[in-house]
């Protein structure tokens, strides 16, 4: 198994050389039984998510673009074999950061726009002696033309989908992954402390985010989006506009701020001004309904079951859930991952999964991360209370 652990005489059989500087966080025993499971000698990630997984890199900017983009001519690999030492293929502009934060020692420098990238990743296949192997490949993160390339640098080379291994590997986390998670959820629960008591009858919405976004920014977080828009505004996801905060208006939110890419994950609402008994009410189904889906979210539940429940329960109050999810697995770069807790989704819940739960209506939008244990849900997003809308006086 690969600790992560450096000896700094046997490193410099590597091409390139980095400090370790941290632990592996990555569950690389579940990565190992499930390459065993599926007959893989090595797994390359090409993805955000599992690029920034498997090297502990978080990528800023205009570098992590490139790791968004299939045909990029600066795209950023790692190759992890079942045995042997891991390999980080990075181009220039990219490797001062593999070498400085990764765990994984050997980063292999490419020409970017001289030399693909998938060239110098087959001469590692091969050089690790694995041009007869079979190596799992992210099929949505490859295009056609990258691994035409491939399969003619590597002719005698099994490549074959990883995606799905690689989702159930990410969705079981390891409590390094879950403190980095509580963590990133406290933060971002600071920021909405700090802003939602500024926002006034006057304040639009463009202003109000910017404050939430430079509040996550101040804190740590090394980026953050998400959506912060008015009751009254009928588009909520089309951005922060020029819509102006009244009294009564419901404050909805939904954001993601992540540390060391990890995101807090969490929806707050607020109302401006004291809330009318209808608002109350309505805010009252919505959280109990939430609540009740948190405590289904236990070891055997079926993805489905979960969504099949939130529907039932608002048609028991004569409201319909046309809401596509009522949640979803967290993990690193992109917040959104699997399982998604959807119409006919069969995955089983496995404990150690951390779900962002949000089974929410209209503007009323409750939403937090919870553990999957035996024994019931941990709530780990717990600094922000849900009891009640927060009220801006």
């Amino acid at each position: 198994m690969f600790t992560g652990a450096v000896d700094r005489q046997d490193s410099e059989k590597s091409s390139r050389v980095g400090e370790f500087k941290r632990p592996i966080i990555a569950n690389i025993p579940r990565l190992n039984e499930c390459l065993d499971v599926q007959k893989l000698s090595a797994v390359v990630g090409r993805s955000g998510q599992n690029f920034t997984y498997l090297s502990g890199v978080t990528y800023p900017g205009t570098l992590g673009r490139h790791l968004d983009i299939t045909d990029s001519p600066r795209g950023v690999l790692i190759f992890w074999p079942r045995r042997g030492d891991p390999v980080i293929i990075a181009n220039k502009i990219a490797e001062g950061l593999a070498v400085r934060d990764s765990w994984v020692r050997r980063v292999e420098v490419y020409d970017a726009y001289g030399e693909s990238p998938y060239r110098r990743l087959a001469a590692v296949i091969r050089d690790a002696g694995m041009g007869q192997e079979r190596i799992g490949i992210e099929m949505n993160y490859i295009s056609a033309a990258h691994f035409a390339e491939l399969k003619e640098l590597l002719p005698n080379c099994q490549l074959t989908d990883c995606v799905a291994m690689m989702d159930r590997v990410r969705w079981i986390k390891t409590p390094r992954e879950i403190e980095l998670l509580k963590r990133g959820a406290d933060l971002l629960d600071d920021a909405f402390f700090e802003v939602f008591p500024t926002i006034r009858p006057g304040t639009t919405e463009r202003d109000a985010h910017a404050k939430l976004i430079d509040s996550c920014l101040r804190r740590g977080a090394g980026w953050a989006h998400g959506i912060l828009n008015s009751s009254t505004n009928v588009i909520p996801y089309a951005g922060e506009g020029d819509t102006v905060f009244q009294p009564g208006d419901v404050v909805r939110t939904d954001y993601v701020a992540y540390l060391q890419s990890y995101p807090g994950h969490q929806s707050r609402n607020a109302v401006v001004g004291a809330p009318s008994s209808e608002q109350k009410r309505e805010y009252n189904v919505v959280r109990d309904i939430y609540r009740m889906t948190i405590d289904r979210c236990r070891p055997g539940a079926s993805a489905g079951d979960v969504y099949d429940f939130v529907v039932q329960e608002y048609n028991k109050q004569g409201w319909t859930y046309g809401t596509a999810l009522v949640g979803h697995s967290v993990g690193p770069w992109w917040h959104q991952q699997e399982p998604i807790l959807a119409r006919g989704r069969t995955t089983l819940l496995e404990e150690g999964m951390v779900l962002a739960l949000e089974p929410h209506k209209e503007y009323w939008h409750i939403q937090d991360m919870v553990v999957v244990r035996k024994d019931g849900p941990e709530l780990i997003s717990d600094k922000f209370p849900t009891d009640e809308p927060f009220v801006v006086n």
